[in-house]
């Protein structure tokens, strides 16, 4: 009888007093995870030096020539430099639809610069081309980037006639501009990979691809003939590392520039077009690529048929990087 007694004295003290165990409990986790939390942001970060920056490359027309430049911002949508921007320019059917060197391979021989508010176009054979970097009076085409809309301001009738006769392919192309107020494409469209806030304007995938001379070197050495960095199309080259160092910088620091890896750059047929002849082979260095740097099994799903080379990244701190920075892996 007493034992069934202070059974029910138990049962009813702890039913009265749930709720303030519970938030006892409660508190008491939270407690843990602060602690817990405020332990790992304590903990030093680990900051390793990998590599120096050796080049800074901003490709402002897709598939176009590289302007290689000192230094350069380094924004969430990528490198900028004066008026110039990455894949801000981009040339178009006349229904729309992007243009490459994967289908006009000389497009890789055309140079576009702006500053001071003209904008020019070289290629070979051809007389330099200025017109105004802003024309608000010109139409707003809708154009098709890998299957998603994005918009861009025609250039002119002048550009699309310089663009027109240099590809002499019969067909008619033009030149859009993207502008701040557009609407920009979204990374995670293509790959789920990236974050769903990760915007774009015309490059294939993300804003950043990092690249270090020793692969390119290492590829070379496995060719007839040597092939340089222009060949890919990176927005840093970083040298004093070996070899693919670079497939391992999860998270890395240049200057105030903070870049957190994504994935690899898994390639394609636009490796084979030669940056200085424009011509293409479809075969090299392609090929050789695909003999040694193909992904795990496990990531087929991910990168398919294609060979991995140079790493893709997205800003977590935008600054400005300079040629010459020294570059560091950082981890808690």
């Amino acid at each position: 009888m007493l034992k069934m007694f202070f059974k029910e004295v138990v049962i009813n003290a702890f039913t009265e007093n749930r709720k303030a165990l519970l938030l006892a409990g409660g508190a008491g986790l939270t407690v843990v995870g602060l602690g817990l939390g405020y332990k790992y942001f304590l903990k030093p970060e680990k900051v390793v030096r990998v590599g120096v920056v050796s080049q800074l490359l901003i490709h402002p027309l897709k598939s176009g020539k590289a302007v290689s430049v000192a230094l350069a911002e380094c924004q969430q949508i990528g490198l900028k430099y004066g008026e110039l921007q990455d894949r801000h320019w981009l040339v178009i059917t006349e229904d729309g639809h992007f243009v490459t060197g994967r289908q006009e391979p000389r497009l890789v021989l055309v140079s576009l610069t702006s500053e001071g508010g003209q904008t020019c176009l070289n290629g070979p054979d051809m007389e330099e081309l200025r017109f105004p970097l802003l024309q608000p009076d010109n139409p707003v085409i809708d154009c098709r980037v890998f299957s998603t809309d994005i918009q861009g301001r025609d250039c002119g009738d002048e550009a699309s006639s310089w663009l027109t006769r240099y590809l002499g392919e019969g067909k008619t192309y033009r030149l859009v501009h993207f502008e701040p107020h557009m609407t920009h494409r979204r990374s995670a469209d293509s790959e789920p990979l990236f974050p769903r806030n990760e915007k774009i304007v015309y490059n294939d995938l993300g804003p950043i691809m990092l690249l270090s001379e020793a692969s390119v070197k290492d590829l070379s050495s496995r060719l007839e003939k040597e092939v340089t960095v222009a060949r890919f199309r990176p927005s840093i080259v970083v040298s004093d590392c070996d070899a693919f160092d670079e497939d391992s910088w999860e998270d890395i620091q240049i200057g105030n520039v903070r870049l957190h890896r994504v994935m690899a750059c898994g390639r394609c047929i636009s490796t084979t077009v030669d940056p200085e002849t424009g011509s293409i082979s479809r075969k090299q260095p392609l090929d050789t690529l695909k003999s040694y740097r193909m992904c795990d099994p496990s990531q087929k799903n991910i990168y398919k048929a294609a060979p991995l080379f140079g790493q893709m990244y997205i800003v977590s701190k935008t600054g400005v990087l300079q040629v010459g920075d020294v570059v560091y892996k950082t981890s808690h």
